[in-house]
């Protein structure tokens, strides 16, 4: 008798781990799906038509995008100032079409931010800060070109704050 009453003991604390793992398990499950279920985050840096990024500064959360549109009909790049850079994609240095290169169409381009930091970034066609941190114009010997206003800085930031749980 006494071990009929043990067994079914054992039986009953087999059920009750059982249950509370299934509990624990299917509850991570389910938030693992609804965290996959919520939307990307799509933040926007416009190049309108004039040389300059709009938003200067922008500030996002680790997890989200940011998307570059060149509405210019001049192309420009999005080259990564490294120095300052804390949030991931060193050496990025990508054209953006302008409208005139690319069929009347905006040149996009998109960059996913996965950890907090700081993202500095120019158009390598502008002026930018040099390897001494001080003003720079593109052209011979870091002169300004005289085919356009090529010392206009043009230069961005952005602010990766950790996401949200």
């Amino acid at each position: 008798m006494v071990a009929f009453h043990i067994r079914w003991i054992r039986s009953g604390l087999l059920l009750l781990l059982t249950l509370l793992f299934a509990i624990t398990f299917g509850a991570t499950i389910t938030n693992r799906i609804a965290a996959s279920d919520k939307p990307k985050t799509h933040k926007m840096v416009i190049v309108p038509e004039e040389d300059r990024f709009s938003p200067f500064a922008l500030t996002i959360r680790s997890g989200e995008d940011v998307q570059w549109v060149n509405m210019d009909t001049d192309d420009h790049t999005v080259v990564s100032n490294d120095f300052f850079n804390t949030a991931g994609h060193s050496g990025t240095d990508v054209l953006l079409l302008g409208t005139d290169n690319n069929n009347g169409r905006p040149g996009t381009f998109t960059l996913h931010f996965s950890h907090p930091g700081t993202f500095h970034y120019y158009c390598r066609f502008h002026a930018h800060l040099d390897d001494f941190h001080q003003p720079a114009a593109p052209g011979p010997r870091g002169g300004i070109q005289d085919n356009g206003n090529f010392g206009t800085p043009m230069m961005g930031v952005i602010t990766v704050l950790p996401g949200e749980d």
